[in-house]
């Protein structure tokens, strides 16, 4: 990838995300912080470094002090403090056209035929031999060139074997595809288990298998394994433009949860998000 993903900070007890390259703040894990010193902390930053959003995962308890500051919600997922209590996905524009979605009307359509394919069934297996299987620090280099050659960029350096290794090391467990001894598609499920949820991400399939409905199977390996884990609720944040990505996960029960307008920079550029959950 051409592009130097953000960085992530631990600030007194939340973990945030921040960057030129997404030119936003994203408050991943509120923690113990203090929620008025943290607004003020990300505020402040955002002024320094030109950031034009602000991006906030907290519980539905923590919001007012977010919502009093002019934050608004972009998206919620319910169950996912132990499988009750609701996340809100806060936002705050600091410039006006980052909060302007150009392609809306797009994006609309999209969802709703997601939606309409919920009961569209599961795709069939590709009829040549293949296997879903756990990777671990040993696939990290391939696995690394593998996500290189799919995203020009991401919002994590997944491109780097070390970061992969060293989040296989926490809490986040990636699952392959393999075809004859090698990995063709790629996803992972990121898990916070003190709050019994987890975030499906990081699919990506290279470009002469696609078509072959692995993120499907992904996900259901994915689910499968999660639930072992205690985890009680799945979600994920994927790209709103992806009519495949979309269908996938409304075709395996996820509601659809909300929009995050222009948050994310992947595959070149900044990007609305959809949100999607599902109780596992």
């Amino acid at each position: 990838m051409k592009y130097i993903p953000d960085r992530i900070e631990e600030i007194e007890g939340a973990r945030i995300q921040h960057g030129p390259l997404n030119r936003r703040i994203y408050l991943m894990k509120e923690g113990a912080a203090d929620t008025q010193r943290l607004i003020a902390w990300m505020e402040r930053l955002a002024a320094e470094k030109g950031y034009t959003k602000i991006f906030a995962k907290v519980s539905e308890a923590a919001s007012g002090a977010f919502l009093n500051g002019g934050y608004e919600i972009e998206a919620a997922v319910p169950g996912f403090f132990g499988g009750r209590g609701k996340a809100l996905f806060l936002c705050k524009y600091l410039l006006a056209a980052r909060h302007r979605e150009e392609r809306e009307e797009d994006l609309d359509r999209i969802r709703r035929l997601a939606e309409r394919r919920t009961t569209a069934g599961r795709p069939a297996k590709a009829g040549f031999p293949f296997r879903i299987r756990p990777c671990g620090p040993e696939d990290a280099v391939c696995m690394a060139h593998l996500y290189e050659r799919v995203f020009p960029s991401y919002p994590f350096p997944i491109d780097r074997p070390d970061y992969l290794s060293q989040t296989m090391a926490g809490d986040v467990r990636y699952f392959g595809v393999e075809h004859r001894g090698k990995l063709i598609a790629l996803s992972s499920a990121e898990m916070d288990r003190e709050n019994e949820n987890a975030e499906m991400t990081d699919f990506a399939t290279i470009p002469e298998w696609q078509g072959n409905g692995f993120a499907f199977h992904l996900l259901e390996a994915m689910e499968k394994a999660m639930k072992r884990e205690g985890i009680q609720t799945a979600y994920t944040i994927a790209r709103a433009v992806s009519a495949g990505i979309n269908i996938v996960f409304a075709g395996r029960g996820y509601r659809f949860g909300g929009r995050l307008i222009n948050n994310t920079h992947i595959s070149g550029c900044i990007e609305s998000m959809n949100v999607w959950y599902k109780s596992i």
